[in-house]
């Protein structure tokens, strides 16, 4: 059985690898392909999505940001450049969609990431940001299985995402662990706000099936094994 030592090596390795292609082969492509001329702010952006991924955010916010910083960045530019990387695929743009008003909102998106692997070696601490991974994850499945993606906005709950192909809706909240009453009441509850007859889940790393009031709790690694 390898030693911790020789993980702790391997994983070393790895991280350097990717370092070193994204800043020399994904990073360098984006700068020349779009002319950017401040690759500086384009590399700290990247990190910021990468840092801040599922959590809503707007570029005035970000510009906030990199004022706090010393890093004079306008509102347009953040918005080109948030483009610029989307379109390269290292990551995906959620609408908010409101299920009461049945509006697709202009403001309030999410970002997530389409590579891990990528943002740990940029960023790190995958591991501390579980749940966070675990919600990029069932976005990135329900990309796969060929739903069109929104999150959702019920009065001010929230609801991870609103998968749609044709007719079909499927409703998805994910957590990591369902451990307290008051957890799994914050997770199911917000189901109560959307008088439809669609499915609705909860996905979770649980063993144990919490399903109740005709909603369903998968288990996430079943989920992505169906």
């Amino acid at each position: 059985m390898p030693s911790i030592a020789a993980f702790n090596y391997d994983y070393e390795i790895s991280m350097n690898v990717l370092r070193d292609s994204f800043n020399s082969a994904v990073l360098q492509d984006v700068i020349q392909r779009n002319k950017i001329r401040n690759s500086v702010v384009l590399e700290k952006l990247i990190e910021y999505v990468f840092n801040n991924t599922g959590k809503t955010f707007s570029a005035l916010s970000i510009s906030k940001y990199f004022k706090s910083q010393r890093i004079s960045v306008s509102v347009d530019t953040i918005l080109n450049y948030l483009n610029i990387i989307t379109n390269a695929f290292l990551i995906y743009k959620v609408k908010r969609n409101d299920l009461i008003g049945k509006l697709v909102l202009k403001t309030e998106e999410k970002y997530y990431i389409a590579d891990h692997g990528i943002r740990e070696a940029i960023v790190g601490n995958n591991e501390k940001v579980i749940e966070m991974i675990l919600e990029n994850i069932v976005y990135v499945e329900l990309l796969r299985r060929g739903y069109t993606v929104y999150i959702g906005k019920v009065n001010e709950q929230k609801v991870d995402f609103i998968a749609k192909k044709g007719k079909n809706i499927k409703y998805y909240q994910v957590s990591y662990l369902l451990e307290t009453e008051k957890t799994r009441n914050r997770e199911f509850r917000v189901y109560e706000h959307i008088r439809d007859n669609f499915d609705k889940y909860v996905l979770s790393m649980d063993k144990v099936d919490f399903s109740r009031n005709g909603i369903i709790h998968k288990n996430i690694e079943d989920f992505l094994l169906e």
